[in-house]
Parts: structure tokens; C-alpha cells; sequence
């Protein structure tokens, strides 16, 4: 192990020392750790933005079509449930999105002030989330649902 100061720190090394490097390269790795969490917490509001979203839109799309098939009367009562489920779904996925960005910020933050006063290596990369990525497409298309549903426009409108 290298340190800071560019010697080395081997089994032979003073214990102190050893201690040291293993404590700070534990503190670096701790970061991942918390970083991975925070990514399994933004997939868990996917997860239940990704139902609300969708079983928002099918309960709209099957009374619209039943409406239009005049098998129903009236279908407004589940139009606007449907309606509230996708914009439920998608207000929780832009929040939670919200969410993950400002909790990163503040860890990239931190683990750069840490690195910076040689408290820890820092070594591996700390990427984008793919699972942020995967939010965001989430939000575009629930963005475009309730703009189908709204204003009957956008990739899922009814021709």
C-alpha cells in the first residue's frame, strides 16, 4: 500500500501505520457502499413510481376504450383515477430523483473534502448512476403519458 507521501506500507510495516492504511482505505470503500445504497433507494421509488405510472395509464386506456366501444356511459370517475395514479407516480419519481441528486452532491462533497485532506485514497471512480439514467427515462415517459392523457397528444395519444 502507498501512501500520501509516497512510501509504502507492507506487513512489515509499524502496526500504527498499517492501522492507518487499513482505516482509510476501509472509510473509501464505506463510500461505495453508500453510494450503491442510495442507488438501491432511488431504485426502489422506480420501482413503485414504474406502478403507479402504469397501472395509472391501463385503468385510463381500458375505461377511454370501453367509453368509446359505448359499453360504458360514462368513464370520467376512472379517467380521472387513472389521471391521479400517473401524475402520483411521476410527482414521486421527480422527487425522489430530486432526492438522489442532492444526497450525491453532498457525497461527492464530502468523500473530495476527505480525499483532499488525505484521509482517504479515493482511487476508484465514482460514476453517474445508471439507475439516475434509468429514472430519468422513467420521468420522460410519464412526463409523456399524462401529456397523453391531458391534452389526448404525445406518443401514447389515440390516433
Amino acid at each position: 500500500m502507498t501512501l500520501s507521501d509516497g512510501t509504502h506500507v507492507t506487513a512489515t510495516s509499524d502496526s500504527d501505520r498499517i492501522s492507518v492504511e487499513l482505516s482509510s482505505r476501509r472509510t473509501g470503500m464505506s463510500f461505495q457502499r453508500t453510494r450503491l445504497s442510495a442507488d438501491r433507494t432511488l431504485m426502489s421509488v422506480i420501482r413503485t413510481s414504474l406502478s403507479l405510472i402504469s397501472f395509472g395509464f391501463t385503468i385510463f386506456q381500458v375505461f377511454q376504450k370501453a367509453h368509446e366501444a359505448q359499453i360504458l356511459k360514462s368513464s370520467v370517475a376512472a379517467r380521472n383515477f387513472g389521471l391521479a395514479l400517473v401524475t402520483i407516480g411521476t410527482v414521486m419519481l421527480l422527487l425522489g430523483i430530486v432526492y438522489h441528486l442532492q444526497f450525491m452532491t453532498g457525497l461527492r462533497r464530502e468523500r473530495a473534502q476527505m480525499k483532499g485532506d488525505g484521509l482517504i485514497h479515493g482511487e476508484s471512480a465514482f460514476p453517474v448512476s445508471l439507475t439516475l439514467v434509468t429514472a430519468a427515462a422513467l420521468l420522460a415517459i410519464g412526463l409523456f403519458a399524462l401529456s397523453s392523457m391531458v391534452f389526448n397528444f404525445g406518443p401514447f395519444g389515440t390516433p
